[in-house]
């Protein structure tokens, strides 16, 4: 009888001790194990490559079963699209990011993949703050949000927060641009869906594919984790909203 895994800790989930584990209520946890049953269920692990920045990702280059490697910060797009020149076609090159890597020190990497059509596919954890380091402002802080560099609020001369799926739709490079959310089952199937769907432009040799997840940050907005996933909800979801923004079978 065939065994099919449906249920507990993904097959490609590298059961080992972590030395910096992930705070309570972050869904870090949850993206990797999203990229863990879609790899598996696409049965890619064993050509792929994860291409992670520094950062509270960062510990996917060791939890996820594939080859990977960890970079300078806001590098992974200069560094996944010569992975993929060199390794080729059928190497499937997956950059894991966070918002602050993707869209502040590597808003050039993110930008010209993207531009380029580099055959990669960019996974961007959006929390709204830098949280390794504090929970500074970030590209993605919500006007408003309270962050330690920002205590009052962030506001007009802060700037305002980038919607980096619906930019990066717009270049004429990308095959698929998409954000979701693992507020609710029903937002984790949807979001598994996209990330699955980014991984087949990738597959198909289309163009750059990228996803953006919104991501909870309990210890960094001083929230309980079921304040954290309403705050999402309530807060996050009407800045950044969730769905597919581009989709394409061919570049022209």
């Amino acid at each position: 009888m065939e065994e099919k895994w449906i249920t507990g800790t993904p097959r490609l989930w590298r059961d080992i001790p972590l030395i910096i584990p992930f705070c309570p209520g972050c869904q870090h946890g949850t993206a990797v194990k999203a990229l863990c049953e879609v790899i598996d269920e696409l049965g890619i692990e064993g050509n792929s490559v994860l291409v992670v920045g520094v950062g509270c990702y960062t510990m996917a280059s060791v939890l996820v079963n594939v080859d990977s490697i960890m970079v300078a910060h806001g590098r992974p797009g200069d560094v996944a699209s010569a992975m993929k020149r060199i390794l080729g076609k059928d190497t499937i090159v997956i950059t894991w990011q966070g918002d602050g890597d993707a869209l502040a020190i590597g808003c050039e990497p993110t930008i010209h993949a993207a531009a380029r059509s580099e055959k990669i596919t960019t996974f961007m954890i959006n929390n709204g703050n830098y949280g390794t380091t504090g929970g500074q402002l970030a590209p993605t802080t919500v006007m408003g949000q309270v962050t330690t560099t920002t205590p009052f609020g962030r506001n007009q001369d802060q700037g305002y927060p980038i919607q980096a799926t619906e930019f990066i739709g717009s270049l004429k490079g990308v095959a698929y641009s998409a954000r979701g959310a693992f507020t609710s089952p029903a937002n984790y199937k949807k979001t598994k869906k996209y990330m699955k769907k980014a991984l087949e432009k990738q597959i198909d040799g289309v163009g750059y594919s990228f996803v953006e997840i919104l991501s909870t940050c309990p210890a960094n907005w001083h929230l309980s984790p079921k304040e954290s996933l309403k705050r999402i909800e309530e807060e996050v979801i009407p800045e950044f909203p969730l769905g597919e923004f581009k989709d394409v079978d061919k570049i022209e």
